[in-house]
């Protein structure tokens, strides 16, 4: 149990680390839940889908989950800088589908540990029930820091955190 436990704490510092940038948009409580709710969720499906399907896509495409990881980022952090500069509050052009994007881009890591499962003794239920629990949790907490850091820094936070989401896009593409 604490290989699954330390599992789960690596998967979701990638959560914590980006929604302490997401963060500093101002969301609101609804949207912190939500958001936590996602990725947990996310972090659930992808190690099953990674146990069970994952192989078989291997081995069908050769694909490169950094280069999807790059985008996703990069997009999400591009959004947040010119959102920053709109005179509108960022939150109001916040989507649902921006949410479940984010999701997505810290999630991937866990369709891979999904792969990986089976050479571990570990029961294939419970240890995704851990992973979206731990990263619900990682990324509900990385928000109210981030939220934290908006309200001491104002829209500079927003600005850096968009750029730093950007050179992590880039990061991964390299």
């Amino acid at each position: 149990m604490a290989l699954v436990f330390l599992m789960a704490v690596s998967l979701s510092m990638d959560a914590f680390s980006l929604a302490l940038v997401y963060g500093t948009l101002g969301m609101s409580r609804k949207y912190k839940v939500l958001l936590a709710l996602i990725v947990g969720v996310y972090h659930f499906i992808m190690p099953l889908l990674g146990l069970f399907i994952g192989e078989v896509i291997l081995s069908l495409f050769h694909f490169d989950y950094d280069i999807l990881v790059a985008l996703i980022l990069s997009f999400i952090g591009i959004q947040m800088i010119i959102n920053s500069f709109k005179k509108e509050d960022v939150v109001s052009a916040l989507k649902v589908s921006d949410l479940f994007l984010f999701g997505l881009a810290v999630s991937i890591d866990s369709f891979s540990l999904g792969i990986t499962l089976p050479n571990f003794e570990v029961n294939y239920v419970i240890s995704p029930c851990i992973f979206a629990f731990v990263s619900g949790l990682f990324t509900f907490i990385g928000l109210l820091i981030g939220n934290k850091i908006e309200k001491l820094f104002g829209r500079i936070a927003t600005i850096i955190g968009g750029a730093l989401l950007t050179i992590l896009g880039i990061i991964f593409a390299l």
